[in-house]
């Protein structure tokens, strides 16, 4: 008698054959690498110095504190501040929307404009923009330092903003051209038969049909603007540090005790932003990266 779920008669496979116990331990493995840091420093950071100078870093508090948070984001100080990473904190949102808003809406109009509406000397600009991600940023800060101090916004945000918006064009312009051109081109054409001109085909076509690019966009700058150092250290002052600066003043700080227990509460606040909108927009960052961000 013929088995329904196997008509040939195949031998099924092992549950636990030796490839899936090399995989899977293997993820195991992945999986504790990146665990296990954190939660040395969650436990860390919600015991008291006492407890800590016992040396047990991997065990769970005796008594949890907050103390050390509240600390790390009102209280530690830097220098003659002691405010701790609120101040570096509200200067990062500052940066970040902007900056976000400005590459993501530039780089968008470029890979449309580079697909469906090719201009004369586009593959060179467009050669040109991918060259700029290969440059290192260290070879672009002092030119940068001189044009943003002739412009008369050197050690401002806003100074700092246009960096992140320039720097990120290249990568994003990329992935838009290249999620663009996997778009069915029948759709640009038709429209453009109906008399939609360039900006009425990008918003009531290209953009409804392009959220996942979107994210993956937004997902990039966010990650990379926020966890920035080299640019906010380079381009602001003490007045307007980001969060990053701030977070290595005050782990940094030579004044008294080394509080270790407040310097794991201020890197997990630090990381706190980028962590939600990878958990709020995981699945759409997928999809976009399936759907055409890395293809072309």
């Amino acid at each position: 008698m013929v088995d329904a779920t196997n008509p040939r008669g195949a031998k099924p496979k092992p549950r636990f054959s030796g490839r899936n116990i090399m995989l899977y331990g293997t993820l195991i493995v992945i999986c504790m690498y990146y665990i296990l840091p954190l939660w040395v420093m969650v436990m860390t950071s919600t015991k008291g110095m006492p407890e800590i100078r016992l040396g047990n870093i991997f065990s769970p508090p005796v008594e949890i504190t907050f103390q050390p948070w509240v600390k790390a984001w009102a209280e530690a100080c830097t220098g003659l501040n002691c405010d701790g990473l609120s101040r570096g904190f509200f200067n990062s949102v500052r940066i970040l929307i902007p900056s976000v808003i400005l590459s993501i809406a530039v780089a968008s109009v470029n890979g449309y404009a580079l697909v469906n509406w090719r201009f004369k000397g586009s593959d060179i600009f467009f050669t040109i923009l991918i060259f700029g991600s290969f440059i290192p940023y260290q070879v672009m800060l002092y030119p940068m330092v001189i044009i943003l101090r002739e412009l008369g916004i050197y050690g401002t945000l806003w100074g700092l903003v246009l960096v992140h918006t320039i720097f990120g064009m290249p990568i994003l312009t990329l992935l838009f051209r290249n999620y663009f051109s996997s778009l069915p081109e029948e759709l640009f054409k038709a429209a453009r038969v109906d008399g939609a001109g360039f900006w009425g085909i990008f918003f009531k076509i290209m953009v409804p049909m392009s959220l996942p690019i979107f994210v993956v966009a937004l997902i990039l700058q966010v990650t990379g603007i926020w966890n920035d150092f080299l640019f906010g250290v380079v381009f602001t002052k003490p007045d307007t540090y980001p969060m990053t600066v701030q977070l290595n003043n005050i782990v940094n700080s030579v004044q008294g005790i080394k509080e270790y227990n407040v310097n794991m509460a201020a890197t997990l606040l630090t990381g706190l932003v980028p962590l939600v909108i990878y958990f709020i927009s995981g699945k759409l960052f997928v999809r976009g990266i399936a759907a055409g961000a890395v293809k072309g």
